[in-house]
């Protein structure tokens, strides 16, 4: 897909928490150019750039993304949003 991206584009990524790998969501991320590789393109989200990769779910809507989410993980349980 990293070939029909272009800068400027706004895609939508599941993501992992790094630190509870059961953990995922749907995120919105901007396709830019790579600051560390120039000429190449990257996901800007959290702040952060990610090269583009394998290892990016990577989907041209929110719709298409919840969806692909819900194949993978189930719905999700609203109970476990809210603490206390």
């Amino acid at each position: 897909m990293s070939n029909s991206l272009n800068p400027g584009e706004v895609v939508y990524i599941i993501i992992r928490n790094p630190h509870a790998q059961d953990v995922a969501q749907v995120q919105q991320a901007a396709v830019v150019e790579n600051p560390e590789h120039p000429g190449e393109l990257a996901l800007f989200a959290h702040e952060n750039y990610f090269p583009l990769s394998e290892e990016f779910a990577i989907f041209k809507s929110e719709e298409e993304a919840e969806e692909a989410y819900m194949e993978a993980f189930g719905a999700p349980d609203v109970e476990d949003e809210f603490y206390g």
